[in-house]
């Protein structure tokens, strides 16, 4: 996959490679651009190597996907309606129809990271973001660190200060496949701490209270292929199947379970703990046509996303219960995401 990495980014700079590895041998591979998490190769017990995460080729293939693999999104993550924050009456730049996505056209995901230092174990990433960046307000600064420990848990751990109030919501687009890229990650069993999922129109957008997830297809809260319930109701359809926000019971607590995936074999198992309110699951409902590192390219449903973070549009909803997502001169924001990868 890195056959490339003599060639150049927009900037006219080189592609920065940054290897993680542990005791067990499992390794993490990331890049600045975006700094994007392109490889998580684990050992498995059998003595192979399994690549759980989908991924292009080449460093260059990431500029013609948008599909956001393994991408850093911000300032916002997931969909801000109209594009507006309607509490300065500000209008943000739109890049999907009249909505925002990932904070804009030109968002973290599209920029080169600071590489601050690195070390076999992590890699410390940082970004300015100007005021009006995409149309938001203040100086932003954020910093970006990924850890890899001897458990074969990578932590993502984000923090951000800004010189004017602005919603923050920086995460992770890395799409899971633990079956090595075989087959339909729908077949995967998935479990999700939460009873409420946010529904959504046609477009991702909130239009409907949170929801109990009791007597719904979006019930994950005991373990269940993916595939079992999927379409089987009109929240699934609007967006070709699962594409929703939910609220995590954890409430913040990076110490209770997210989330748990499990590759159709059985034999590789994904724990998701995080700070955020939220886990979006995204069933790649899209991916098909998107370049792929094992073939030419990705079909639908052949990935799946679990991004930490607060539900969609908050900066427009102060009346859901989660914690505020305006950030404010003086303070910092401060998230943190661990995925445990566990052969079995």
């Amino acid at each position: 996959m890195l056959n490339d990495v003599n060639s150049h980014a927009p900037d006219g700079q080189p592609w920065r490679i940054t290897v993680l590895r542990n005791a067990n041998g499992m390794l993490a591979t990331f890049m600045d651009w975006g700094a994007t998490w392109l490889s998580a190769r684990v050992p498995m017990q059998d003595g192979t190597v399994r690549e759980a995460l989908l991924g292009c080729a080449t460093p260059s293939d990431y500029l013609h996907q948008d599909a956001y693999l393994g991408a850093t999104v911000g300032r916002y993550a997931n969909r801000i309606a109209g594009a507006k924050l309607n509490k300065l009456n500000r209008q943000l730049v739109p890049n999907q129809g009249a909505h925002q996505l990932h904070g804009g056209p030109e968002g973290f995901d599209k920029r080169r990271w600071q590489i601050v230092s690195q070390s076999d174990s992590e890699v410390h990433y940082r970004i300015d973001s100007p005021d009006g960046d995409q149309g938001y307000p203040g100086n932003l600064i954020a910093d970006l660190r990924y850890q890899l420990d001897d458990q074969n848990c990578l932590s993502i751990s984000y923090e951000a200060r800004c010189d004017q109030p602005c919603p923050v919501n920086l995460t992770n687009h890395a799409y899971f496949n633990l079956d090595a890229h075989h087959g339909d990650a729908r077949q995967h069993r998935l479990q999700l701490h939460a009873d409420h999922y946010l529904p959504v129109d046609s477009e991702g957008i909130p239009n409907a209270p949170l929801k109990e997830v009791a007597g719904t297809s979006f019930d994950f809260r005991e373990a269940k292929v993916v595939a079992q319930e999927f379409l089987a109701d009109d929240d699934q359809r609007a967006v070709k199947g699962y594409d929703h926000a939910f609220l995590l019971n954890s409430a913040g607590d990076d110490t209770q379970p997210a989330a748990e995936l499990w590759s159709e074999d059985g034999r590789l198992q994904l724990s998701v703990t995080t700070s955020a309110p939220a886990l979006q699951f995204y069933s790649g409902n899209y991916l098909a046509g998107t370049r792929a590192r094992e073939q030419a390219s990705y079909t639908a449903f052949q990935g799946i996303a679990l991004e930490s973070e607060f539900l969609p549009d908050s900066p427009n909803h102060a009346e859901w219960p989660q914690p505020d997502c305006w950030l404010q001169p003086g303070d910092r924001w401060e998230s943190v995401t661990r995925y445990r990868f566990t052969p079995r």
